[in-house]
């Protein structure tokens, strides 16, 4: 298969241009910075320095290397500024400044410029350096923080409710970890975010906010985002699990709304979207389940990621459409 960028700069006006990129990478970060504000309430003013860290060494990572290869810079698209914020809204709160550094550089490098840089990337720039950091420092990537404005909860138990689950406990640790009784409060606690996670995955109002603000101006598309979420819900019913509970732990929201509608690596046709909202969603439920980790959100993205290419040849058929005979020689 050739391989060309799939997301394509000119002037033409039924192509992306310079200029459509920073407008939407700019509603982007506008998106993202209640999820990042959460992050900082609940687990304290060091997420401002990681994502410092993080931000900045994805824009010098981009800047540096396209130098060096003598390409031009294209730092003001806001792109790896995007990859930055991502990134550290999938780290732990805990995450050394040195590992926040070393994973948007990848994002950038591994993930983005040695495959062209923008439009050319195959998989989502953030996870693959989150996937890379996973691999290489899984105790630091599953170090979580305790919250500092909650009194209500034990602050010895830094287990994410996943985590919860995966090391054998019940919906009743979970509610025993949070401080709360019954599921109608367990739900709410889990809506609001005041639990145990990754910067910016566990409050899910804030995504729903930044979401939603996506949404009202068309940046992305619900397909996705909605087979995703849906078939959480299905399967993990069908594990016998909390459905809805099994939606709002972990990183289901964050993954859905801003990694799953990335425009360069998600699918482009109707039925493309639909298939791979639904194929993430079942990768990351079965690694829930059957794997030695308690969350897939990442590695159920980026296998989809993979396989993008042939979904987007799913084109419907025009109706009343007939094939033409092929003529002989």
């Amino acid at each position: 298969m050739e391989n060309k960028p799939r997301l394509v700069l000119s002037a033409a006006p039924h192509i992306f241009t310079r200029c459509d990129i920073q407008k939407t990478m700019g509603m982007v970060i506008i998106a993202l910075l209640p999820a990042l504000a959460g992050g900082v309430y609940f687990f304290g003013p060091r997420v401002l320095a990681v994502a410092a860290v993080s931000i900045v060494t994805a824009v010098a990572s981009e800047f540096v290397f396209r130098k060096a290869l003598r390409r031009e810079t294209h730092i003001k698209d806001l792109s790896a500024v995007v990859t930055g914020l991502l990134l550290t809204l999938i780290l732990p709160p805990s995450s050394p400044l040195w590992m926040a550094a070393v994973g948007a550089a990848c994002a950038i490098i591994v993930a983005k410029e040695l495959f062209g840089g923008l439009g050319g990337n195959f998989a989502n720039p953030a996870l693959v350096g989150r996937g890379i950091l996973l691999m290489s420092w899984p105790a630091f990537m599953t170090r979580w923080s305790p919250l500092v404005n909650a009194a209500t909860v034990d602050a010895t138990t830094t287990a994410t409710p996943l985590g919860i689950l995966k090391l054998g406990g019940a919906l009743a640790d979970v509610m025993k970890s949070l401080g709360v009784s019954g599921k109608p409060a367990l739900y709410l606690q889990m809506f609001l975010g005041n639990r145990s996670g990754s910067i910016g995955e566990t409050s899910a109002l804030l995504l729903l906010v930044g979401a939603a603000f996506l949404v009202i101006t068309h940046v992305i598309d619900l397909r996705t985002p909605v087979a995703f979420i849906a078939t959480t819900f299905v399967t993990s019913w069908l594990f016998g699990r909390d459905p809805l509970f099994s939606v709002l732990a972990g990183g289901i929201l964050l993954g859905a709304f801003f990694m799953a509608t990335d425009y360069v690596t998600t699918p482009v046709t109707p039925a493309g979207k639909w298939i791979f909202g639904m194929g993430a969603g079942l990768i990351t439920v079965l690694i829930r389940q059957l794997g030695n980790f308690p969350e897939g959100v990442t590695y159920g993205i980026l296998f989809m990621n993979v396989v993008t290419p042939y979904l987007d040849m799913i084109v419907p058929h025009k109706f009343g459409y007939v094939k033409p005979r092929k003529v002989r020689a």
